[in-house]
């Protein structure tokens, strides 16, 4: 699952074209296209980045699958409760993407980015979106780690559990809750790997603009001390995914 430089502070990689991108950024489009990926996973934080993915993958040939990560609370639309978690709608179709376009605006423009799953639920269309719970920043992510209150509702969907292996020392307990989690409830879980840079040696200048797009007021974040929690491991990238996938079935997500 990739992620491109319009998530604001969460990947180097970029959507241009490999031939316009003279010693800048890595493309994704050429990532793909050396290593023959026809399908184009792109989970983003914001819509804003999908018109130039969807005329990319047209250019080069891809099947765009498109998901959104969003924020959401089990009981209220206030950002500074305890129940504030995290999933990723993927679109099925063209009117799956104008619903994503909906919740996206409902959320940043009257809730402060901070949704429900009722408004969620309102708009839903089993044929047109995938709900998925992201490995990182899920429910059980928080309640496993921070005692959240995390209590999601999915009544109204089928959805899809990602487990993910980047080398942290929590992957395998989260990855060990999740399959509990799936089995007890009779859901699907599938394995991923989000990626953000492409190559291990990439990290420095993937922390150095995290550091960037994080600067605030107080302490300087600097490279031996950047301050970014969670940021501990190199295996977000690329050519993690390719090793690991040597060894394994390669499944792509159906939509």
């Amino acid at each position: 699952m990739f992620k491109s430089h319009y998530s604001i502070g969460k990947s180097i990689l970029t959507l241009d074209d490999p031939s316009e991108s003279l010693g800048s950024s890595d493309s994704i489009l050429e990532i793909c296209s050396e290593n023959k990926i026809k399908d184009l996973v792109l989970v983003e934080d914001c819509p804003t980045g999908f018109f130039k993915a969807y005329k990319q993958s047209e250019k080069f040939n891809l099947n765009l699958i498109f998901g959104l990560r969003l924020k959401l609370s089990s009981f209220s639309d206030q950002e500074n409760d305890d129940s504030i978690h995290k999933c990723i709608l993927f679109a099925k179709n063209s009117n799956g993407i104008k619903i994503l376009n909906k919740i996206y605006s409902h959320f940043f423009c009257n809730l402060n980015g901070v949704g429900n799953y009722k408004f969620i639920k309102d708009l839903w269309k089993e044929e047109d979106l995938i709900f998925s719970v992201p490995f990182y920043d899920s429910f059980l992510y928080y309640n496993t780690f921070y005692f959240a209150n995390c209590l999601p509702d999915f009544s109204f969907c089928n959805p899809i559990f990602f487990i993910e292996d980047n080398g942290l020392p929590y992957d395998s307990f989260l990855k060990e809750e999740i399959e509990k989690y799936c089995l007890d409830n009779s859901f699907n879980f599938h394995s991923t790997k989000s990626i953000y840079y492409k190559l291990r040696s990439d990290i420095e200048a993937f922390q150095t603009y995290k550091c960037i797009c994080n600067r605030s007021f107080g302490r300087k974040k600097t490279l031996s001390n950047p301050g970014l929690e969670g940021l501990g491991s190199s295996e977000f990238c690329f050519e993690s995914y390719l090793e690991k996938s040597k060894n394994n079935n390669e499944e792509t997500l159906s939509l």
